[in-house]
């Protein structure tokens, strides 16, 4: 009888130990975390890993109803997924973003949350925010939309927006739009900001991703571009854009920020409360 009483008080002593682990000591685990595991603290001492149960005696179609019990026994619940993090909304007005008064998204469905990126290709600050907007770009939700709007602030900038919407017109833009940045800021193979630029040597750029010169020269110069030019100048203009890179949040909201971090930090917050609206 002592020999029983010692063996089953070590027995318990070690199945505690294992019930905790060094992160429920070091930091207080969520209520999920804590339900689960208690749960197989439970199970651990209902049954231990490393003790035989004694064998029940069994009675006339035992069998048979073990066999029903194990298939009626309902699966264990899963732990409930865990919904993505809504940023904090605490942003303030004229410091954090402008409300645009009768403002819409520029090209974007019902049921999407648009993000406007207004740049120029020629412009060095666009340039040297796009590597960070393509990187927060992948990590945006499905529900997200993103267009580009090309500024046309002076003749320089004008020709880009035309050769921008060319190439969009032909679906040239994600195979060709980081590579314009590059040729014009960093291969110098494209005219840069302030120089005259010459509409044939941009269709040759453009050729190189499949365009055809004489088309897409045409293309920058029709009715159907100076249309689409248009309407960014218009869209601008309602966005009270006064700079580039600028972002605008489903037409209705201009982030602003102090880095280029708090510019998309903001712009995250405004996603959320337009998605939170719809």
């Amino acid at each position: 009888m002592k020999l029983r009483y010692l063996l089953a008080v070590g027995l318990l002593s070690v199945l505690g130990a294992c019930s905790k682990s060094p992160e429920a000591t070091a930091e207080p685990a969520s209520p999920a975390t804590q339900s689960v595991e208690t749960g197989a603290a439970t199970a651990a001492v209902a049954t231990p890993a490393d003790a035989t149960p004694e064998p029940a005696p069994a009675a006339a179609g035992s069998e048979a109803a073990g066999s029903e019990a194990v298939a009626a026994a309902p699966p264990p619940s899963a732990a409930p997924a865990r919904k993505p993090a809504v940023p904090t909304d605490n942003l303030m007005a004229g410091t954090d973003y402008v409300s645009i008064s009768g403002g819409a998204p520029f090209d974007t469905g019902v049921g999407q949350v648009e993000v406007a990126e207004v740049f120029n290709y020629v412009c060095p600050a666009c340039a040297g925010f796009d590597p960070i907007f393509q990187e927060w770009k992948k990590k945006l939700p499905s529900y997200v939309h993103v267009v580009y709007v090309p500024a046309d602030f002076r003749p320089d900038f004008k020709a880009y927006a035309r050769a921008y919407f060319a190439a969009a017109a032909l679906g040239l833009v994600e195979k060709t739009h980081e590579a314009v940045y590059a040729a014009i800021h960093e291969q110098h193979t494209l005219p840069g900001e302030g120089m005259t630029l010459d509409p044939a040597k941009i269709a040759a750029f453009y050729a190189q991703y499949g365009a055809d010169p004489a088309e897409f020269q045409d293309l920058m110069n029709s009715f159907t571009i100076d249309a689409q030019v248009n309407k960014a100048h218009q869209f601008m203009m309602q966005s009270q854009i006064r700079s580039t890179p600028s972002l605008v949040i489903n037409g209705k909201y201009l982030v602003k920020g102090k880095t280029r971090e708090d510019l998309l930090k903001n712009a995250d917050v405004l996603i959320a409360r337009e998605r939170a609206a719809q």
